[in-house]
């Protein structure tokens, strides 16, 4: 009898790769990230993402990162990790090392490259189907529109019944409820995870609409635990109090610092040494900066009190 796996649910926001003034990596401060997300009410966490400057990293640093990590977790948590690449090999390669070094599960783009690089529906479910030939544990497909790849609903829920381990789906795109119940509609049981993302900017109409989890930046999951937690006990009304009381800096995060807001909040908590991205890409600008703190000190989370 094939035994029955976990299903995933809840918060699993992003964890940002923390770097030096110089720009190597910090791994003092990234464990001490990785303790206050845990600490923070992390159902799970997400490595590499694009939110984690993956862009930037080198293949030995996934590698670093992907154990350091995994070993200074030790299994407090489930953790996700990303590993998006164009080819079909090295991604499968990729995912198989996550699984042996502890991954809960992958993350993965359809297949892009730049502005117009793109495959047909034939070659992504060709390349899904030999990720997960490589590995046992679920992956995770990111419909984002930074791949600009279209994926419709009947295509994810075609894929999730006819290739073993495709059964989660982080939903960004426009209209992302409507995907979401379109999607549950169409793939049934085999749709394990359908989740919110960008931010969780909409994520009471996704819950509305069936989102089981939530992958949002990394700065304050005590806040999107707080929507979360009463929408999945059935305290409706809680749930939207508590998102109109977060959404200005969910809003600020989303449309204004993107993947700097994380580090920001955790730099000026105290909990990481240096809030600075990888060359070439630039920090935020001190008046963006200052009106994000502004916005979270209203709220007092946990990341501005953490480290101090």
């Amino acid at each position: 009898m094939t035994p029955i796996r976990r299903r995933f649910e809840g918060v699993f926001p992003v964890v940002p790769t923390t770097f030096s003034e110089n720009g190597e990596l910090d791994l003092a401060s990234q464990k001490r990230c990785i303790d206050f997300m845990i600490d923070a009410g992390s159902d799970g966490l997400c490595i590499l993402a694009n939110f984690s400057e993956q862009f930037v990293l080198s293949d030995a640093e996934r590698e670093l990162l992907t154990q350091a990590i995994l070993e200074h977790v030790a299994g407090r948590v489930p953790v996700i990790v990303t590993t998006t690449h164009f080819g079909t090999r090295v991604c499968a390669e990729r995912s198989r090392r996550a699984q042996q070094a502890g991954a809960a599960m992958v993350m993965v783009m359809p297949p892009y490259h730049g502005a117009t690089i793109r495959v047909t529906e034939e070659k992504i479910f060709e390349f899904y189907a030999g990720v997960s030939d490589a590995i046992d544990i679920p992956i995770m497909v990111q419909d984002a529109p930074v791949a600009g790849t279209p994926l419709p609903a009947a295509f994810l829920a075609r894929m999730a019944r006819e290739i073993e381990q495709v059964s989660y789906f982080k939903i960004e795109t426009a209209g992302a409820a409507a995907k979401l119940r379109e999607l549950i509609r169409l793939g049934g049981d085999a749709i394990e995870g359908p989740w919110d993302g960008e931010e969780a900017i909409t994520l009471l109409p996704d819950l509305e609409a069936g989102a089981t989890g939530a992958m949002t930046g990394g700065g304050y999951p005590d806040g999107i635990r707080s929507i979360l937690d009463p929408w999945r006990a059935g305290r409706h009304e809680d749930a939207v109090a508590a998102y109109g009381r977060w959404l200005p800096l969910i809003n600020h995060e989303n449309r204004q610092c993107g993947l700097l807001a994380a580090k920001a909040l955790m730099k000026e908590g105290g909990i990481i040494d240096c809030e600075a991205p990888r060359h070439p890409f630039a920090g935020l600008h001190p008046v963006t900066r200052e009106s994000l703190l502004a916005t979270a000190r209203r709220l007092d989370p946990l990341v501005l009190r953490w480290g101090r």
